[in-house]
C-alpha cells in the first residue's frame, strides 16, 4: 500500500468535491455528513485492499498492513456511506491509510529512501509518541467516498496530531488538483534534503499543554496574539537584527559598532511575537553566578501591547529554569519604573554611568529557584534538546535509536 501508486485516482468524482472545499483549515464539515470513517478489523482488510487494486494497482500485502495498524491503530480508517453503513457490521467501500513518521521516517522520506511498500519500524512513530510527520499512505475513495478526508483531517487536528505537518504524492491529474485545492503546495525541504515531489501541508502547532513562557509561538497565531520563542535559525537571527536596527539605529541614532558591539554570538536571543509579525527581541548573556538581559527592543508599532512585558518575563523563567537566582542588566534611567515591575532594583554600591548617549544605572533582581531547573543530574537527553525547548523530545533522542557504529573511528577492512 504504496502513495507511490495512483493513490489519489481514486476518484473520478474528487474534482466536484474539491470545487465545494476550501483550504483544510477551513473546510465545511457538512461536506461529509453522508460518510462514515471507522477504523475496520483486522479481517477487513483483505477485503479493503481487493476492492482498491484495480484502481491504485499493487499494494503492499495485507500482513504488512495488519503489522504496521496493529502498532498504530489510526493507521487504517474504513469508509462507507452512511445510508450503508450498519454498525454491527460495519464494512468498508473504501479507505484512507496514514503512516505517522519519526524523525528518521520523514528524512528517509525526503530523501527517496523510505520503503512505503514495507516500512522500516523503527522509522515509524509510536501510538503514545507525537510523530514528526503524518504520511498519506493511500487514499482509495471513490465517487461519494472523497468527502471522508473532512472526517480523517479532523482527527489529525486533535492532539497529538495537531500542528504536525501533512506530507503525501500525487500520481494523477486528479490527484495533484484534490490535494491543491486542500492547501497542500507541491514540493518542499526537509532537513535541508529538497522533495520537489512531495505534498505538504505545514500546520501551525498550538502551543503544548506544558510549553514555559519562553516557548509560546507557533507560526499561525491569531494576529493579537503575543507569544514568545527562543532564536534558533538564521532566519530568527535576522529578525532580531531588524529589531534592534529599527529602535537603536533607527531610533535612538547609536552608530552600528556600538549596537552591534561583539557580543552577540555568545548571546541568547528571545522574540516577541504579536500573530506572526516579530515585534520585540531581548538578549541574555550567562556569567558563572548570574544571567544578565540587555538590548531590549520593542517595535514602535506595537509598544501599545503587553509585548515588552511578555517578553521580559519569559526571559526571566528562561533564566531561573537554567539555574539563575541573580539576573542583573543595565537599566536606563528613564526607565527604572518598567525594571522594577519585574524585581531589578538598583543596589547598593551600583554605579550610575552612560553610553551610546543615554544614560544608566545597574540593577539586579533576586528570584528564588524553581522546581524545575536544570542541572547536572537531569536525563542527558534533556540537556541536548535545543535550547529553551528542554520539555519536548529533540532529534537528537531520535539518533539515539540508531546502533552505535562510530563512522568516524572505527576503520572497516
Amino acid at each position: 500500500m504504496t502513495t507511490d501508486h495512483r493513490e489519489q485516482a481514486c476518484a473520478e468524482n474528487t474534482r466536484a468535491v474539491a470545487r465545494k472545499c476550501r483550504p483544510y483549515a477551513q473546510i465545511d464539515r457538512r461536506l461529509a455528513r453522508n460518510v462514515v470513517i471507522f477504523r475496520p478489523d483486522s479481517s477487513d482488510f483483505d477485503h479493503l485492499l481487493a476492492l482498491a487494486t484495480p484502481t491504485l494497482g499493487r499494494l503492499a500485502e495485507s500482513a504488512v498492513v495488519r503489522d504496521v495498524a496493529k502498532r498504530h491503530p489510526d493507521t487504517l480508517w474504513a469508509i462507507s456511506r452512511r445510508s450503508r453503513f450498519d454498525p454491527a457490521d460495519p464494512k468498508g467501500e473504501g479507505f484512507i491509510a496514514l503512516l505517522f513518521l519519526n524523525n528518521r521516517g520523514l528524512l528517509a522520506l525526503a530523501a527517496g529512501t523510505f520503503d512505503a511498500a514495507n516500512p522500516a519500524p523503527d522509522q515509524l512513530a509510536d501510538p503514545d509518541e507525537r510523530p514528526a510527520a503524518v504520511y498519506f499512505w493511500a487514499v482509495f475513495a471513490p465517487r461519494a467516498l472523497a468527502p471522508a478526508m473532512v472526517l480523517v483531517l479532523e482527527k489529525l487536528s486533535a492532539p497529538p496530531y495537531d500542528g504536525v505537518p501533512l506530507y503525501g504524492r500525487a500520481a494523477t491529474a486528479s490527484g495533484s488538483q484534490f490535494a491543491e485545492t486542500l492547501g497542500f503546495k507541491k514540493g518542499t525541504t526537509i532537513y535541508g534534503v529538497d522533495a520537489p515531489n512531495l505534498y505538504v501541508y505545514e500546520r501551525p502547532r498550538a502551543k503544548p499543554s506544558n510549553a514555559p513562557s519562553f516557548d509560546t509561538y507557533r507560526p499561525g497565531n491569531d494576529r493579537k496574539t503575543i507569544s514568545v520563542t527562543v532564536a534558533r535559525t538564521t532566519d530568527d537571527w535576522l529578525r532580531v537584527v531588524s529589531i534592534r536596527s529599527a529602535v537603536y539605529i533607527g531610533e535612538q541614532e547609536c552608530p552600528y559598532e556600538e549596537e552591534f558591539d561583539g557580543n552577540d554570538h555568545a548571546a541568547a536571543h528571545i522574540l516577541g511575537y504579536v500573530g506572526d509579525e516579530p515585534a520585540a527581541c531581548l538578549r541574555i548573556r550567562y556569567f558563572a553566578d548570574f544571567a544578565k538581559l540587555e538590548r531590549l527592543a520593542v517595535r514602535k508599532e506595537f509598544r501599545h501591547t503587553t509585548v515588552s512585558f511578555q517578553i521580559v518575563r519569559a526571559a526571566i523563567e528562561m533564566c531561573r529554569t537554567k539555574g539563575y537566582r541573580k539576573i542583573y542588566g543595565h537599566a536606563q534611567k528613564r526607565l527604572l519604573n518598567f525594571w522594577g515591575r519585574f524585581g531589578a532594583k538598583p543596589f547598593p554600591g551600583g554605579k550610575e554611568f552612560k553610553f551610546s548617549d543615554f544614560d544608566y544605572v545597574e540593577v539586579l533582581g533576586e528570584f528564588d529557584p524553581i522546581p524545575q531547573a536544570l542541572h547536572i543530574g537531569d536525563d542527558p537527553y534533556v540537556l541536548i534538546r535545543p535550547e529553551g525547548r528542554w520539555h519536548e523530545p529533540g532529534i537528537l533522542e531520535e539518533s539515539a535509536s540508531r546502533p552505535v557504529t562510530r563512522p568516524s573511528v572505527d576503520i572497516h577492512p
